[in-house]
């Protein structure tokens, strides 16, 4: 009981911080541009803080629920020590059996422990865990009374060898399925999606328009006095973002939902988030379609290419400088973030020297002959640090491009350039769409918009034969 209980606080802390990241996303823009919240950033913000409250009230709920648990337990362990110091030993021995009370899920008995373990599990009923608990401590003490040799329980009985076989006993020593430590579909983040510029959806629209000033004015030395001057007339344009729409949907039959001792609907909603946390992300990198382009294929960035049958790590290191005054060059403003495959960050720190000293090393044991520093071990996010700048590993960056398809890409960025919009994810069950076949519907859904061609020349991408699958 105990270990479904600290499950569901675990869940519950994951919960809250998610909705304390989206909450932090709702200021990020105002703190950035330094103004107040607008009404529809205002109402966003105050319903984040209601879900935060009710869910500190649901943690709260349950830590108290948990601490009564523990106490019992530590109660317990401490009755079971004292028990093992202080009983009966030598000849005299005396026996002390419990007559009075029954065992709680005996034989023929009015309670059930698997109802009792389904309801205090789904339902919060307090009598059923506390039947549970006390269960636990008739099965303990029943242990402990069989160690002393206070039951003789195999007397009278024929002597046969029996094992774990099914026929010869086995079927006796049921299999053990520890639902609660149950093994989710290990999946990828959202690397770079989280660390391009967020901005919380408007509603009431499905395109974002911007417009831009496509050819400036311009000056020049006047000839003379009292002669015209420079007159260039400026002209504009726009660039647009379609709101798109990430979605999926499970069904489960209402058996799964009402038997199942852990709730079903929770752990399928949570796999459709991880899933749809990777959509976004390869939405941002690499989408490519009218008014949805991803970074790999915005229109005018800056393109770099390496390519080599025999690819270096020492080769690679001036095409990053390559990559990153080409945004000082067009864009006029410096790059701040490097992104790519974790593979590719791999191969960079297995580089060494022709004295076989590694060129990629932790930040606190720099040499002179090092090109990039580590940061942290990790197997997505920030790593270390290349040309100066943060380095992020991200497992959806395609690593199944060019000729071969076997080639990955490095992007190098001006990350606040490019605009991810996002609405507020909802995750729903609807039981009616399928009563008629006792089914329930789970979907979770988000609406996105992305602004990657702003500034084309923000961008930079590195590709070619060069960045081909490493060998180690």
């Amino acid at each position: 009981m105990l270990a479904f209980l600290r499950k569901q606080m675990q869940d519950l802390l994951e919960q809250r911080a998610a909705l304390k990241t989206e909450l932090d996303g709702v200021l990020s823009t105002p703190t950035t541009e330094q103004r107040d919240l607008t009404d529809s950033e205002q109402a966003t913000f105050t319903a984040k803080r209601e879900e935060i409250r009710a869910k500190d009230g649901e943690i709260e709920k349950l830590q108290a629920r948990i601490g009564e648990l523990e106490e019992d337990e530590q109660r317990e362990q401490r009755a079971a020590e004292l028990l093992a110091q202080n009983g009966q030993a030598g000849e005299r021995r005396e026996r002390v059996q419990v007559t009075s009370e029954p065992e709680t899920y005996r034989k023929g008995g009015q309670t059930s422990y698997f109802r009792d373990l389904f309801r205090a599990q789904t339902k919060g009923d307090s009598s059923a865990a506390e039947r549970l608990t006390r269960n636990d401590r008739e099965v303990a003490s029943r242990l402990q009374r069989i160690a002393r040799g206070a039951e003789k329980a195999l007397e009278g009985m024929e002597a046969r060898a029996l094992t774990t076989t099914d026929g010869a006993g086995g079927e006796f020593v049921p299999p053990l399925w520890m639902v609660n430590d149950y093994i989710a579909l290990a999946r990828g983040g959202r690397v770079v999606a989280d660390q391009v510029r967020p901005m919380a959806l408007p509603p009431g629209t499905d395109s974002i328009s911007l417009p831009r000033i496509a050819s400036g004015t311009a000056t020049a030395e006047q000839t003379t006095q009292n002669t015209a001057v420079q007159d260039t007339d400026a002209t504009t344009g726009s660039v647009t973002a379609n709101v798109t729409t990430i979605a999926g949907k499970q069904v489960v039959s209402q058996q799964l939902l009402d038997q199942s001792p852990i709730n079903m609907d929770q752990i399928l909603l949570a796999d459709l988030a991880a899933d749809y946390a990777v959509k976004a992300d390869v939405f941002v990198i690499s989408n490519n379609a009218t008014n949805k382009v991803g970074l790999l294929s915005v229109s005018g960035a800056n393109a770099v290419t390496y390519t080599d049958a025999s690819p270096t790590v020492a080769e690679l290191y001036p095409k990053g400088a390559d990559a990153v005054q080409q945004i000082h060059t067009g864009r006029f403003l410096p790059a701040d973030k490097h992104f790519m495959h974790p593979r590719r960050w791999a191969w960079m720190t297995a580089a060494v020297d022709t004295a076989g000293r590694p060129l990629v090393v932790p930040a606190a044991n720099l040499p002179q002959n090092v090109i990039a520093a580590m940061g942290e071990v990790a197997s997505e996010g920030f790593v270390g640090t290349w040309h100066g700048l943060p380095v992020y590993v991200d497992p959806n960056i395609p690593a199944n491009l060019g000729a071969g398809t076997n080639e990955d890409r490095i992007i190098t960025l001006r990350s606040s350039d490019v605009i991810f919009f996002e609405g507020t994810p909802q995750a729903e069950a609807f039981r009616e769409t399928k009563a008629d076949q006792l089914s329930v519907l789970l979907r979770f859904y988000n609406y996105a918009a992305l602004h990657a061609s702003r500034y084309p020349k923000s961008i930079s991408v590195i590709a070619g034969t060069g960045l081909v699958t490493p060998t180690f």
